[in-house]
């Protein structure tokens, strides 16, 4: 008797840790939206890291990573993914691994159609897909930059592998707040044109990236000799709050 009432114990209890662990399953999975929101804090954020390769976590607590490549901070659930071209420096998507159940990715293919930049309004953010290229490493029709707009008017204009587009003029009336400009002086325009693309831009504040082109993820020499006003110079694990105006 005592044997039966120490199995029917037994079974009892195997039965609550198994509803125990169902429970914590269904209601405390691993949620990474979630998890994001509070990194965010309310504010739209902007991580670097390193090369060309960048994450903005907005302030709904979206995860934008652009030209997926350098670095190893992949880990928070992406909602969207852009990629500028498909060298293999900018377009390692493996990397990102955790993705939200709106996961979407636009390459340059799907931002350049039949001649035609898109437009992608996701809601928390708008995507103007740009011209880039125009140099012997980066032809224009199979390249493009984006602006992106969050939802609070914040834009973020991401360059690409690039030099001087004509298009470059048309942004200066955009009224631009961040502008990502390569400037390796090789697979990119060199520092001098980098400054020369940021007058024509206009952007309230100007940041170097894509700096190296020998395989490092960043040249602090070159970046410094990014003289333009409203600079900011962003070294990989480096990350700033994003305001508009």
């Amino acid at each position: 008797m005592i044997t039966n009432k120490r199995f029917i114990i037994f079974i009892v209890f195997v039965v609550i840790v198994i509803g125990i662990g169902v429970f914590i399953k269904n209601n405390f999975k691993e949620d990474k939206s979630m998890d994001n929101k509070v990194i965010s804090n309310g504010e739209n954020k902007l991580y670097y890291l390193g090369h060309a390769s960048i994450r903005i976590v907005t302030s709904e607590g979206k995860v934008i990573y652009i030209d997926p490549y350098m670095g190893d901070d992949y880990d928070l659930s992406a909602d969207l993914v852009l990629v500028t071209h498909e060298h293999y420096d900018h377009n390692v998507v493996s990397k990102v691994k955790n993705k939200s159940n709106d996961f979407r990715i636009i390459r340059e293919s799907d931002a350049l159609v039949d001649g035609k930049y898109q437009t992608f309004d996701l809601g928390y953010v708008n995507v103007q897909a740009v011209e880039a290229g125009y140099n012997n490493f980066h032809d224009k029709s199979e390249c493009v930059g984006y602006v992106i707009t969050l939802s609070d008017n914040t834009s973020i204009y991401v360059a690409g592998d690039t030099t001087i587009t004509p298009m470059m003029d048309e942004l200066g009336s955009w009224n631009i707040d961040y502008a990502f400009l390569p400037c390796d002086g090789k697979y990119t325009m060199a520092v001098d044109v980098a400054v020369e693309a940021s007058k024509k831009i206009g952007a309230k504040h100007n940041i170097p990236y894509h700096t190296a082109n020998d395989g490092r993820d960043f040249d602090n020499d070159i970046a410094d000799k990014f003289n333009v006003e409203n600079k900011i110079i962003m070294k990989p694990g480096e990350e700033i709050v994003l305001n508009h105006g």
